[in-house]
C-alpha cells in the first residue's frame, strides 16, 4: 500500500487580494510522506513584477531589492506543477494561497492547472482547526503554542518556514504520535526540487518526566474500582480484558 503524500505548503503575496492584482512572491513546500519529513522541498522566491504594499512588507519583509533577479513563476511553473500534482495539500486558509496559486497558472494562460484541486486534494488546516477547537484563536502562531512548538525563529512570515510550523501542526491536529524527524537528508536525493533547503527543526527542551508508582492503598482502589465497572457492565473492564495487572 503506497503512502499517502502530502504537500504543505505556504505563499507570501505583494497584497491582497488577488483580484487588485497582486502576485505571488515567495512559495514554501514541505514533503510528508507515511505521517514522516522527507526533506524533499520546494522552495522558491520569485520575481512578482509590481511593487509589494508597504503592510505586506511589513508581515513578511521581502523587499524588492532582495527579490531583484529572482526567478519569475513561469520559469518555475513546470516545476511546481510536477511536484504537487496528485499530493495531498494542507495550507492555513487554503482558500488565500490556492487563489494566488491558480491567479499565477491563469496568467500564464494555462487553464488547464488554474484550478489545484482538479489535480489536487485540498485540506484547509485553519477550517481543520476550528473544528476541533470552536471558539478559540485558530491562528498558526495560536497553534503552535497551543500544541508546545517552538516558534522562536518565526519573527516575520516566511513560506518555508510556516509551511514547516504547519506540518508539525497538521501531524498533531490529526493524530497522537507523530515522526516530526527526516526520513532521510533529502539532500540530492530524486524528487527534489532543487529549490528545497533542509528542514529545521526546532527542537523543545523538555526535563525527563518523573515516573510515581502507586502506593499499596491506590492499587487497592484501583482493584475496587475495576470490580465496580465489572459488576455494572456485566462483563470484566477494557483495562483488564487486555490483560493489564490489576
Amino acid at each position: 500500500m503506497t503512502a499517502q503524500r502530502i504537500v504543505v505548503f505556504d505563499t507570501e503575496t505583494t497584497g491582497m487580494p488577488v483580484t487588485d492584482g497582486h502576485r505571488v512572491l515567495e512559495i514554501g513546500c514541505v514533503e510528508v510522506v507515511g505521517r514522516r519529513l522527507t526533506g524533499r522541498n520546494f522552495h522558491i522566491y520569485l520575481q512578482p513584477d509590481r511593487e509589494s504594499d508597504e503592510g505586506a512588507i511589513g508581515v513578511h519583509g521581502i523587499t524588492s531589492e532582495f527579490l531583484r533577479g529572482k526567478p519569475r513563476f513561469a520559469e518555475v511553473a513546470d516545476e511546481f506543477f510536477e511536484y504537487i500534482q496528485g499530493a495531498t495539500l494542507v495550507a492555513h486558509n487554503a482558500a488565500f494561497d490556492v487563489g494566488f496559486i491558480n491567479n499565477e497558472f491563469a496568467l500564464l494562460g494555462q487553464a488547464d492547472r488554474a484550478d489545484l484541486t482538479q489535480y489536487c486534494t485540498v485540506i484547509d488546516s485553519l477550517a481543520l482547526a476550528r473544528a476541533r477547537h470552536p471558539g478559540q484563536r485558530n491562528s498558526l502562531d495560536a497553534l503552535c503554542k497551543r500544541y508546545g512548538i517552538d516558534l522562536s525563529e518565526r519573527t516575520l512570515h516566511g513560506a518555508l518556514l510556516d509551511a514547516e510550523l504547519l506540518a508539525d501542526v497538521y501531524l498533531t491536529m490529526t493524530g497522537g504520535q507523530t515522526t516530526l524527524s527526516l526520513a532521510g537528508s533529502g539532500e540530492g536525493e530524486e524528487g527534489d526540487s532543487g529549490h528545497g533547503s533542509e528542514v529545521r527543526r526546532p527542537l523543545l527542551s523538555r526535563p525527563a518526566g518523573r515516573v510515581i508508582a502507586a502506593n499499596e492503598a491506590e492499587l487497592a482502589s484501583h482493584v475496587e474500582h475495576l470490580a465496580r465497572i465489572a459488576k455494572a457492565a456485566g462483563a470484566p473492564a477494557l483495562w483488564a480484558q487486555e490483560g493489564n495487572p490489576a
